[in-house]
């Protein structure tokens, strides 16, 4: 029994390295197809996940939203935390990640949206969720046209849950004049041990 058993776990190790390898070699190939959009060569570090989802009040969140899941790294980890019966809807305009997304992430609790954020209201209203109680996002800000950010912004903060929270992660600070503006006093930390340097930004209605 314990040969049968020391063989499944190296059989679980193995495929969960070839699913990482898989990860970063697909994010990579995007990064050089899509710079602005992605921002990073790698996915997000361990220890840029935990900082963002320490934030997160799990026995409160019903509903999560997620903007650029990209190969779901952050995805997974909100899934493994979350309540059985809350929902995570997860918004991807890249259409490969899209794809591998729905390959690769087999959970009930997940909806995956190839959209734009913009549409957070109208998509959430379509899967019965009147509210947000936390939004996450990876999308690069700072790369995108000003109006569009503002569209996302003012969309997210229309969206949240009175004392619903949106936690964003960022590699340059040019997003927080636009956070500001939109939800009033943001809070901020810094995560070292990522590639880049991240920058987190918390805010609340």
């Amino acid at each position: 029994m314990r040969a049968e058993s020391r063989k499944v776990t190296t059989s679980s190790m193995l495929n969960e390295t070839s699913r990482r390898q898989e990860q970063i070699l697909l994010f990579a190939r995007n990064f050089f197809k899509h710079p602005k959009m992605l921002g990073s060569l790698v996915p997000s570090s361990r220890f840029l996940i935990q900082g963002v989802l320490k934030q997160i009040d799990w026995d409160r969140a019903g509903v999560v939203v997620e903007y650029g899941p990209g190969v779901g790294t952050f995805t997974t980890e909100i899934l493994r935390r979350m309540r059985p019966d809350a929902t995570l809807v997860a918004f991807e305009t890249n259409s490969e990640f899209y794809r591998f997304l729905r390959q690769s992430l087999r959970d009930p609790r997940l909806h995956i949206v190839h959209a734009s954020a913009a549409e957070v209201d109208v998509r959430l209203r379509s899967l019965g969720c009147n509210h947000a109680d936390y939004v996450i996002s990876g999308i690069p800000f700072s790369t995108m046209p000003e109006g569009l950010c503002d569209r996302i912004l003012r969309a997210t903060h229309a969206v949240l849950h009175p004392q619903g929270a949106f936690l964003v992660y960022q590699f340059s600070s040019r997003v927080r004049p636009y956070l500001e503006r939109v939800f009033g006093q943001v809070s901020r930390e810094f995560e070292l041990l990522n590639i880049l340097p991240a920058r987190v930004f918390y805010c609340v209605r």
